[in-house]
C-alpha cells in the first residue's frame, strides 16, 4: 500500500504541478527546517525560518530576472 504522500506526489507529477525546481525547493525547505530543529528552534521559528529564507530566495530570483532582462535589452539595442 502506498502512502498518501506518495500518491500526492505522483498526482502532482502527472498533472505538471511538481517539476524539478519545485522538488528542489521542497527538499531545501525540509533540509533547512531539520537544521533549525537540530538548533532547538521552536516549531514556529522553524517554519518562519524557512519562510524567511524562501522570501529571501524570491528576492534573489527577482534580481536575477532584472539582470537577465537587462542583458537582453542591452543585446537588442
Amino acid at each position: 500500500m502506498r502512502s498518501p504522500i506518495s500518491k500526492l506526489v505522483e498526482w502532482q507529477i502527472k498533472t505538471g504541478q511538481l517539476d524539478g525546481w519545485t522538488a528542489y525547493h521542497l527538499g531545501a525547505g525540509a533540509f533547512f527546517c531539520k537544521i533549525f530543529q537540530w538548533l532547538n528552534w521552536s516549531d514556529l521559528w522553524c517554519v518562519l525560518g524557512v519562510l524567511i529564507l524562501g522570501i529571501a530566495w524570491e528576492i534573489f530570483e527577482w534580481i536575477d530576472i532584472v539582470v537577465e532582462t537587462g542583458i537582453a535589452w542591452w543585446m537588442v539595442l
